[in-house]
């Protein structure tokens, strides 16, 4: 099995009659149903590319790529609510393949509990976490650097694929993962949501607070969640109306700068 050190702030002994999320098993080999094409993602180069087929009598046959054209890395199969999955690993870059599994089954296995694997940076100040969202390239990482360098008390938590909750009792909790892109975070911490920012360039900053459904669309485009997935989208859906009722959202046009991080503070701490 490779060595993952990403998953090793995240070890915990189960509690008492506390079941899994989810069950993941390497395996040797894999041997399938016929499968009919599902899905495969179009991010494009220099992102992962994953197939789904979809077996006759429930559940999905994945395969995974590091890039589009590379050898597949991985084979996995799972069952309909993704409670249960066995993982060939192809020898091409095994890392990746078992990084990337984890994530997609906690990602799957988790839609009706509440929770959004969300593609953002989170910083953690005064007991809050702050999200910034954004399209890949429109600066979250930079932005959550102006904090760390110019907002006292900023901690970075996550740079790339935090976990974003809706409490049993409607509050919001944002905390880190294993999975945190190009940067190396990964901080077994959690804190209350202070707010949701969604970036985008611009040749002046300025901010401004986002309506409920305006929230609701920020946080649904940066949510990691494949919507051919009819049986989960309702959980995902129920999970994002919550969230839009209690975050307070925002959208800030923003030069990579002091001055928008320092706005940004203004606006949303407290």
């Amino acid at each position: 099995m490779p060595a993952l050190d990403n998953l090793e702030p995240f070890r915990c002994s189960p509690r008492a009659g506390e079941e899994p999320v989810f069950r993941l098993q390497i395996v040797p080999d894999l041997a399938a149903p016929d499968a009919e094409f599902f899905f495969q993602t179009e991010d494009g180069p220099g992102f992962p590319e994953i197939r789904l087929d979809k077996l006759p009598g429930g559940g999905y046959l994945f395969y995974l790529r590091p890039l589009p054209g590379r050898p597949v890395a991985a084979e996995m199969l799972t069952d309909k609510d993704f409670s249960n999955a066995r993982l060939r690993l192809c020898a091409t870059d095994d890392c990746f393949a078992l990084n990337n599994a984890l994530m997609l089954m906690y990602a799957f296995s988790t839609a009706n509990l509440g929770a959004l694997q969300m593609h953002s940076s989170v910083i953690l100040n005064d007991g809050r976490g702050y999200l910034f969202l954004g399209r890949s390239g429109t600066g979250k990482s930079t932005h959550s650097r102006l904090w760390l360098k110019h907002i006292p008390g900023s901690e970075l938590l996550n740079d790339d694929n935090p976990i974003l909750r809706l409490m049993p009792d409607g509050t919001a909790r944002v905390s880190g993962s294993p999975w945190s892109g190009k940067t190396p975070c990964y901080k077994a911490m959690d804190a209350p949501v202070g707010a949701v920012v969604r970036l985008s360039q611009a040749p002046e900053n300025r901010i401004a607070r986002l309506s409920r459904l305006q929230a609701y669309a920020s946080l649904m485009s940066s949510a990691s969640a494949f919507r051919p997935f009819s049986n989960l989208a309702d959980g995902w859906h129920r999970t994002l109306e919550g969230l839009a009722a209690v975050v307070d959202c925002y959208s800030l046009d923003c030069l990579p700068d002091e001055a928008a991080a320092r706005l940004c503070y203004s606006t949303i701490h407290g």
